[in-house]
Parts: C-alpha cells; structure tokens; sequence
C-alpha cells in the first residue's frame, strides 16, 4: 500500500486559542484538580482549575506589566516543571509565542535560537542558565528581560502585574486565532544549525482533540480513579509539549518530573499514581531491566523469564484475536497468565505507580517483544511515530487494534504517503507552518501541504506505518551495498548489558559497530557471577563480556543479508552523551559527532 487516510474525528477550531481552556474549564467547575505540583516539603498538592486560571491570569498581567506584548517571542531554558505550564498558558493568553531551550544547551546554541527568533525575554530555570545566557547577551540587543525561576521570578511577575486590570489579559487574548503562531520549537539537530519550527494554535489544539477522542480510554476518569500522568519528557520537545496541551484540554490530573533518571522517577510515579504516561522507549526499557535484575538478585530468574513468556504468548493472542486470526487466549493460558499476574506482572505496575493502564511511546522505535510483554503484564502501549514538523504524532496504534512492531495508522484526518524512495510524507491539519527565517528548508520540506519527512517507511494492507529507516543515514558500503542501520542498532540494543549501538561503514568493505555498556547492568551481571567490579578499560577487554555483546551482534545479523551484517565490533569504555555532544536531547545518536569523537576507533575496525 503507497497512501493511507484515516477519516478525521475532530474539526480545526474556528476560533480561539490554547489559553481558553483553562478559562473554560475554571468556570464550569472551578473545584476540578487540574495539576498536581510538589511543595516546600516535596509533596504533592493539589491545583484546581480556578487556582490555576487565577495563576495563569496574574502571569499574564506581570508579563503585560513588564512589555511583553501581542506576538513578542520569549523563551524558556529549563527542565520539566510546573512554572514551564504555568508560563505557556500565561505567554499564550496574551497571544506571545514561546521558543523552549533545552536546558543542556550550550551557549552558542541558546545564541542562535534567540537571535534567530528575535526573542524579547527569556525565563531561565535558575543562575547557571542565566550565565549561559549572560555569555551572549552582547551579541543579543533585542533580549530586554531575564527572569529566573530559582529567584522567584513568578512572584516577582505577580507583584509587577497586580495592579493591571484583568480585562487586558481577556482583550489579548481574544484577539488569539487558530492560525496565531504558539510556538517556535527549535529541531534537536543530529546535523547542522537548528531550524525554527513555526507552530500555530491551532495545530496544537486539533492535534489534541483528536489524540484524546480517539485513545479515549486513556484520558478517560472513573469517579474514584480519575486520570492522571506524570510529564517527565522534556517540555521543550514537541512530545512532552502535547502531552501538556492534552493533559489542560481534557481535565487529566497532570504533574512534572524533572529528572529523567529511575531513581528520581520511581518514587515519584509511587506517589502521583498516574493512570498513564507517556514516554520513549527508553524508559521502558529501564523499567522491564530492573525487574528482570531483581528476580536474578532474589533467586527467580527462571520464573521471570517464564512470567515474560507468558506474557507474551497471551498479548499475541489478544492481538490475533483482535484481528480475527485467532481465538484469543486458551484455558490454559489464561491460567498461567493469571498465577503470573500476582507473582510478576502485579510487581512491575506497581514499580510505575499501581494505576498504570496505557501509555504512549514515540521518539524511536520500541521492540514488538518489549510492547507484547507489557500489554500481557496489563499496561498497554500504544506506539506512534511523529516530528515537531507534525506537533507530534502523525500515526499511532488504535485501542483494540494494535499491530505490535508497527507504529500504527494515521491519526484521524492525517495521510501518510510513501514516495517512489520510500520516503514518509505527511498531510494534515497539524503540519507545521514553515522553518523560521528559512525559506529554503521550508520548500525542501513542505510540498503543498505535504511534509517530506526524511524517514523511510512502509504500509502494511491495513494502512498500519513501520519504520525502515532514515534517508540521512542510509550507509553505502565501498561494494556499492546499501544498508539501514536502525534495524541492526534496535536488536544489538535489545541486549541487556548494551546501552547504545552505532553501526558504521559508509564508504567501507563492511559494515561494522561500537558499542557501549549498560553501567548498572554490567554491574549486576558481574555480581551474579561473583566476578570483581572493573573499571571501565578491563571491563571493555574482559571476555566473557565481549562474549555477551558478540551473541547481541550475532542475532542482529539473522535479520539482515551476510553483506548487511555486521563483521566486527568495540566495546567502548563511555557512554554517549549529551553532554559530550554525541546525543540529541531526545536521546538520539549525532552519528556524525560521533565517527568524528571516534575516528581512532573506526579506523581500527578496518584495520587488518
């Protein structure tokens, strides 16, 4: 199948923008608990929706109060936490429009994006940002204000802002359309400068409707279990932004998490109790490992490793149900998936919070095991696939239709079209307006309404999308062979003791592969089997270990041609990481910065 339309759910709004709901909801039932947010103590405490309308208007006065005016442009460098919402609403009820900085960026690209957006203000999470900034602020003359969240820039706007009328903040925000601009969302960069990703209220706002209409069993509240999720995606990636638009949209009991780490997640999904989360893969992952390393710790790897069997076989038999080519699961599974269900399955829900019914992947590509293995311990996954030129996801699987491995049809009113290449191309109402200042991308990526998205892809006969790759990365060995190495990366990765995979060989005889380790699972791994901790250069020449990552390489290779495979591979002693600049925030491989930080290593995988 070449192109696939599912028929669309939700209209484009008429009128209106993103800051209305918030208004809307305070007045038809001021006691509804919108948020969640932590105190002084660290707990969580409530936020109803006419506290955080009256929070969102007194912003918006400061913000008046100190010039920020009808489509001024401000940014905001910090991590994922209640002020980031809080700030949205507010810039967005006074028809501003927010440029989000991850707060790992360097100096030189928080210059760009600022001076690119022409940003008037900036709100930094606290002092090293605002130095970061301060490095700049020479080469910045239209930046007047710097506010920090640490210093008690929201009550320091409050002040500012008490004596203005509230009627100023209703005038601005009535004059907000659906085509007014919302956001400029700057793309992560695995290569080149950033470009400026122009989104409008509108999009935004249908592409909320539509994802909670349709996966309406995950937004959806029972009296006594009302919904909630806990946000711990970045709020400056477009991912973490729509789950706060869909959160304020639809009533769900919404909290932050700035620490993207198990041991600061944990606890706090222990304690917020969401319904649902959102994530990437990743986490995930994370989740499933640590149970898996606990049972090996207690003595029970065996039965684990048969809870995980059992789950699987019995998600494989709703899912052929669902599509009729199969009868569901048998008497005797559902006896074993039952026993299992107290002993394992109860424990690993528990671990996200005990509420957990669904969540959401998207960023990269999830494992079709890893998404069985959760459906059969009773948290559904539903995966998608979008960009920021989509204001996120464009496909996603349906409730009671998944198609594990796929990341599902078309959201409602989306097309997904595969061109002669294989290249996914977009069309929608949530398609972005253009790249900011860049004509030129702009045109190379839009085509009359149609996004060329650079990933290539195809359709199975239900419309469902698989990823097959990316047309940037595609490796074209010296032999005149080309190779995808995403599908080779997942299934390396899918080893515990791996954390990340790059597979290298463009312009070379084969393909071939450096590998990092998982620290915390090579840990585990050498107690379980009473080796001494090593440091990281024996850990990399030990060879049992090498033994490990090679049985990795090995089942990779049964997925591709022998002139696919890989040949050979290192053991790395670091991770890649941001930090270092190998990573995208959105955990992404800079393939390129990588090979360059690298080229010794490369170079000696050819070596004869």
């Amino acid at each position: 199948m070449r192109e696939f339309t599912n028929p669309p759910l939700a209209l484009p709004a008429p009128v209106g923008g993103l800051a209305d709901v918030v208004f809307r909801r305070a007045q038809e039932d001021p006691l509804h608990i919108a948020l969640g947010r932590k105190d002084e103590q660290d707990q969580w405490r409530d936020v109803s929706s006419a506290e955080f309308r009256d929070e969102v208007l007194a912003l918006a006065k400061g913000l008046l109060s100190q010039g920020i005016r009808f489509g001024d442009r401000v940014a905001i460098m910090s991590r994922t936490r209640y002020e980031w919402t809080l700030f949205d609403y507010a810039l967005w009820a006074i028809g501003a429009q927010v440029v989000p900085i991850y707060p790992t960026s360097s100096a030189e690209q928080c210059f760009w994006m600022l001076y690119d957006a022409e940003c008037t203000a900036a709100v930094v999470e606290h002092e090293d940002h605002a130095m970061t900034i301060a490095t700049v602020i020479d080469r910045l003359p239209q930046l007047r204000q710097l506010w920090q969240l640490d210093a008690d820039a929201v009550h320091e706007l409050y002040d500012a802002g008490a004596a203005l009328d509230d009627d100023v903040v209703h005038r601005h925000r009535q004059a907000v359309t659906p085509d007014s601009v919302a956001t400029i969302i700057y793309t992560s960069g695995t290569t080149g400068r950033p470009k400026g990703c122009v989104i409008t209220h509108g999009s935004f706002m249908w592409e909320a409707d539509t994802v909670a209409e349709r996966w309406e069993p995950v937004f959806h509240s029972k009296k006594g279990d009302e919904a909630a999720t806990l946000l711990f995606l970045p709020l400056a990636h477009v991912f973490g932004r729509m789950v706060e638009v869909a959160a304020i949209s639809c009533g769900v009991r919404f909290g932050h998490q700035p620490q993207l780490n198990a041991a600061a997640l944990l606890p706090d999904l222990a304690a917020f109790k969401p319904t649902f989360i959102l994530a990437v893969p990743y986490i995930f992952e994370k989740v499933f490992n640590a149970a898996r390393r606990k049972a090996e710790k207690e003595g029970k790897a065996g039965p684990f490793e048969k809870a995980v069997e059992i789950a699987v076989k019995y998600a494989e038999a709703v899912e052929a149900k669902a599509w009729g080519i199969g009868p569901g699961p048998s008497a005797g599974l559902r006896v074993q998936h039952q026993l299992f269900d107290k002993l394992v399955y109860a424990k690993v829900r528990a671990a996200m919070g005990g509420r957990i019914r669904n969540a959401m992947s998207g960023g990269s590509a999830m494992d079709r095991r890893l998404g069985l293995f959760f459906a059969g311990a009773g948290v559904q996954i539903y995966e998608g696939y979008g960009l920021t030129e989509s204001t996120a996801a464009a496909t996603a699987n349906p409730p009671g239709r998944t198609r594990y491995g796929t990341v599902g049809q078309p959201i409602p009113g989306v097309t997904v079209h595969i061109a002669d290449d294989s290249e996914i191309w977009l069309h929608g109402p949530n398609m972005f307006q253009c790249y900011l200042n860049n004509q030129k991308a702009t045109d190379e990526t839009l085509h009359d309404g149609w996004l060329a998205t650079g990933d290539l892809g195809s359709l199975d006969e239900d419309g469902f999308l698989t990823i097959t790759g990316r047309k940037k990365e595609i490796l074209v060995t010296s032999g005149g062979k080309s190779v995808a190495p995403g599908v080779l990366e997942e299934r390396v990765r899918d080893h515990p003791l791996v954390a990340q995979c790059i597979v290298v060989g463009n312009d070379r005889p084969y393909i071939a592969a450096l590998v990092t380790l998982d620290q915390e699972a090579v840990e585990h791994w050498l107690a379980m089997r009473g080796k001494p901790q090593l440091t990281a250069a024996e850990l990399v020449r030990d060879a049992d270990l090498e033994a490990e990552v090679r049985r990795a390489v090995v089942a990779a290779n049964t997925l591709v041609s022998q002139a696919e495979s890989i040949r050979t591979f290192r053991i790395l002693a670091q991770p890649f990481t941001e930090e270092h600049g190998l990573l995208t925030p959105s955990l992404k491989l800079k393939r390129k910065a990588i090979e360059t930080t690298y080229a010794g290593e490369v170079e000696a995988l050819y070596r004869a």
